[in-house]
């Protein structure tokens, strides 16, 4: 199982992108230390990822949510799990976009994406750092994505 706290740090965060031609999307967006990253990037393209340029393709990805938590993504037909070491919660509006479309966009991005004190910022700083970090990481070819089946099961796994 990929993604213990004892290998390298690991940052989730949950999104909903707006979009001009249908409801939002949910987004999960992923970070994992150097000893990690290499793994997971074989992992994700071994279920179809692809370098972020353009629409996300399809994969074979599973994004479990229980309650209100980000459970796991399930990768390579099942047989490998990415946890998050601490709890990530999806909001209500988080959810709502995520079984609207029944799918979610998963982005993997390269360590050191997540700026040094990006969480002491005010949120809109914060959002504007990361999004601006987000887009340089993308444009300098160094971002996975793909879309994920959702799976909203039950509180209990």
């Amino acid at each position: 199982m990929g993604g213990g706290p004892e290998r390298a740090p690991m940052v989730w965060a949950l999104a909903v992108r707006e979009t001009a031609d249908g409801p939002p999307f949910a987004e999960v967006i992923v970070e994992v230390g150097p000893a990690l990253h290499g793994e997971l990037v074989e992992n994700l393209v071994d279920s179809g990822f692809t370098l972020a340029a353009g629409e996300p393709p399809d994969t074979t990805a599973v994004v479990e949510v229980r309650g209100p938590l980000l459970a796991r993504l399930v990768l390579v037909g099942g047989r490998q799990v990415w946890e998050p070491a601490s709890p990530v919660e999806a909001s209500a509006g988080w959810v709502s976009a995520a079984e609207d479309r029944g799918r979610v966009i998963v982005l993997v991005v390269p360590p050191g994406t997540w700026p040094p004190g990006l969480m002491s910022l005010a949120p809109q700083g914060r959002i504007e750092l990361f999004t601006r970090s987000l887009e340089e990481a993308r444009a300098a070819g160094r971002v996975l994505h793909g879309t994920a089946a959702v799976d909203l099961g039950a509180a209990e796994l």
